[in-house]
């Protein structure tokens, strides 16, 4: 089947140096990148546990688990970027495989960073509902759009008060002042919350934006460009990737995206926007590929 890709070549515009690089979005992840790696090369993963709240409940306090991919030879004596990672609606912190050693992203990370293609960053995989999990408390839909709440709350101060960050978590701790340094990325309802919550509400928390087969609840172009209107914060890179006989979500992805750069001037096409599109549905082979294109243009 032939494959169809609105942009395959881009620049990368460096916005910290103020170089550019050219950067080739793939149509296929090569297979020497998700071959997994032991020993030399090799990173880790944790389960961690950390305090949260049942933002779409009473707001009690809760405990809450994720998984954190830890680059191989993870230092305290080097800070690192970070890339908040989120799941589709039928997962959870466990859909992109983090929770075991063979996980694919893991693969993608650890060989990206033993070629030379990036400096590796941690990639963190939570439960994108914001409430108490278990039952019916942990069904509802409305928990995954308030989860901005607990990502500025509870998870970043987690991760940047437990792990070697860009950030400085002490005294007149400020969640944008590392914004350069965290992504935030996901698939379907994943991809959504990049939009919404990320692009939409937490622009002065992050500068990386990834949206894999975003869902159909997702921000339009129009509502997005509106809410950015008086944005100080630079979108230093908004990514986004779907199938086109994804029957569930490119209607409303292309919609969210395929025209943000005509309606909104802090995108721009060939510096710090892409939208590619290319045979596929909804499905993983989607949003792996996804991963390894948007793991290569976050962070430069």
């Amino acid at each position: 089947m032939k494959k169809r890709i609105l942009m395959g070549i881009i620049a990368t515009s460096l916005i910290m140096s103020g170089c550019a690089e050219i950067n080739e979005v793939s149509e296929m992840v090569p297979p020497k990148y998700t071959a997994l790696r032991t020993g030399e090369g090799s990173g880790t993963i944790e389960r961690i546990s950390y305090p949260s709240h049942d933002y779409a409940g009473d707001g009690s306090e809760i405990t809450k688990e994720a998984n954190i991919y830890l680059p191989a030879g993870y230092s305290e004596d080097k800070q690192y970027n970070v890339l908040i990672l989120m799941h589709g609606i039928g997962g959870n912190e466990d859909e992109w495989g983090m929770n075991k050693s063979t996980s694919r992203v893991k693969a993608i990370m650890d060989n990206l960073s033993y070629y030379g293609d990036i400096d590796s960053f941690i990639v963190v995989t939570p439960n994108g509902r914001a409430c108490k999990l278990g039952g019916e408390e942990g069904s509802g839909i409305e928990s995954f759009y308030l989860f901005g709440q607990e990502l500025r709350n509870d998870l970043i101060p987690y991760i940047d008060s437990h792990y070697s960050t860009y950030a400085d978590y002490s005294e007149g701790y400020d969640l944008s002042a590392a914004r350069e340094h965290r992504a935030i990325a996901g698939l379907s309802m994943g991809g959504m919350q990049t939009i919404n919550i990320g692009i939409g509400e937490c622009v002065d928390m992050f500068g990386y934006f990834g949206a894999f087969s975003a869902a159909p609840t997702s921000n339009t172009a129009s509502q997005t460009a509106s809410i950015l209107k008086d944005n100080q914060y630079p979108i230093y890179y908004f990514y986004n990737i779907c199938g086109l006989q994804d029957n569930i979500a490119y209607q409303s992805s292309s919609a969210a995206a395929k025209t943000l750069p005509a309606l909104c001037d802090q995108f721009v096409e060939g510096e710090n926007f892409t939208w590619q599109e290319l045979d596929g549905g909804h499905d993983f082979r989607i949003w792996y590929l996804g991963f390894y294109n948007f793991a290569q243009l976050a962070f430069k």
